[in-house]
């Protein structure tokens, strides 16, 4: 979340910098119920001190010529009024500071400042390309088509077990997305240097809350049935949840942070993909139940804009060892994810729809998640606990990039040539034969 002292000094100026991303945050009204929280701060603070001047009241009484037992009992009485009156000021101003913080939960992340105004996906701008598309002497298939003339992709059996956007796997199509998934945790652990982590793919409300995703997109979210909306248990929507919050509460001694943690993890993930119904509703673009292999870095704030750029290129090394064309679009303000400051996306050239489709997104979040965290590390030029930055891209979502692989590596015949990398986890294959 936003550093509340920052909204609190300039309310306006924040105002001004959400709506680049075409949010629209009520500063009046965060700033009346400023007003209102000082004032409560500020009884509080005198009832306070007046009832640590009544520890001074025995000595007067007693020199006025009562008692010690008479003395006690009069400030005794009046401590317990005082007491009853701070207790209801110390509620109201705990009420008022939750009800801030609730409203913060609320409110995304500023844009950095390079990141360029716009509205929409539109507005995105193309910074690079690699590769280029292929041109086949026929007209492309899809990915769903080639699936199933194969007997890889069976939407219908999915659809039958679990509901629409869901889909079976099966024979040498199945082992492809596998060997993905295995290449890719290779890469990223023994050349880019990333630590792999198996994690829990049910995480606790809080882990959610800590990275973002609640209490603002609760609908997509699969929540378990059991216990309260406030405890409960969520699947995870990707490995960032549990992830990043493996620095959750944290403070992080400097010589243990080295170069900034880095983790690779491959889980499933769950989306209940709310309000995009009509959408992708062919094929395996736009699932509820997909695998992705995530990238999270945790760094240091002033490592974390060249671990942007190196998380990234991560991720583009895995599209160009599978000579999958694609192109990097940095989003603009009003496409940048709630909890992002920067986004990269890497799009895949994708022949069966003639277009080029999100694979990846790469973001930076600043201290925003690290502040709904407590995720800290020790500045040994201070000697005090200061906020880390996080980071995160995935590297890459393996059904998309089946999807992919399918795609441009088609023949006439419905065959698929496997990229070369992949080779050496499919017993030497170098294609799948074609139907029939």
């Amino acid at each position: 979340m936003l550093d509340v002292h920052l909204v609190r000094a300039d309310p306006e100026s924040m105002a001004k910098h959400l709506a680049r991303r075409g949010f629209a945050f009520d500063a009046a009204a965060f700033a009346d119920f400023e007003r209102r929280r000082k004032q409560m701060s500020v009884a509080t603070q005198k009832m306070r001190a007046k009832r640590n001047a009544l520890s001074k009241k025995i000595g007067e009484l007693l020199r006025s010529g009562l008692t010690l037992e008479q003395a006690k009992a009069e400030v005794d009485a009046m401590f317990s009024n005082l007491n009853v009156e701070l207790d209801e000021l110390i509620h109201e101003l705990n009420v008022l500071e939750e009800e801030q913080d609730t409203l913060l939960l609320e409110v995304p992340n500023l844009v950095a400042p390079e990141v360029p105004d716009g509205a929409d996906a539109s507005d995105n701008r193309v910074l690079s390309r690699w590769g280029t598309p292929p041109m086949f002497p026929f007209k492309p298939k899809d990915h769903a088509a080639l699936g199933s003339a194969l007997g890889g992709l069976d939407f219908e059996a999915g659809g039958k077990v679990a509901g629409a956007r869901f889909t079976v796997m099966r024979g040498e199509v199945a082992e492809l997305h596998r060997a993905l998934i295995q290449f890719m945790l290779d890469l990223h652990t023994r050349k880019h240097g990333y630590t792999e982590v198996n994690v829990p793919y049910i995480v606790n409300r809080d882990a959610l809350v800590g990275t973002g995703q609640l209490p603002k997109f609760e609908e997509d979210l699969f929540r378990l049935d059991g216990g309260s909306p406030k405890a409960g248990f969520y699947l995870i929507p990707t490995a960032e949840v549990p992830v990043t919050n493996l620095a959750q509460d944290r403070i992080i001694e400097d010589e243990d942070l080295g170069t900034g943690l880095r983790f690779v993890c491959h889980s499933p993930c769950f989306r209940s993909e709310a309000g995009s119904y009509g959408k992708d509703a062919r094929g395996m673009i736009r699932q509820h139940q997909f695998e992705k292999v995530e990238l999270v870095q945790i760094t240091r704030p002033a490592d974390a804009r060249n671990a942007l750029e190196e998380l990234t290129g991560h991720a583009e090394a895995v599209l160009r060892a599978l000579e999958l064309p694609y192109r990097k679009v940095l989003l603009c303000a009003g496409d940048t994810g709630f909890s992002a400051s920067k986004t990269y996306d890497l799009e895949v050239w994708l022949p069966g729809q003639g277009a080029y489709r999100e694979i990846s997104s790469c973001s930076h979040f600043g201290e925003y998640q690290a502040r709904r965290m407590l995720a800290r590390w020790r500045n040994p030029e201070t000697g005090k606990p200061e906020l880390l930055h996080t980071l995160n891209g995935s590297a890459l979502a393996a059904g998309r990039c089946l999807v992919a692989v399918l795609e441009n590596g088609q023949r006439k015949d419905g065959g698929i040539r496997i990229p070369k990398v992949l080779r050496p986890y499919l017993a030497n294959r170098k294609l799948i034969p074609p139907p029939g």
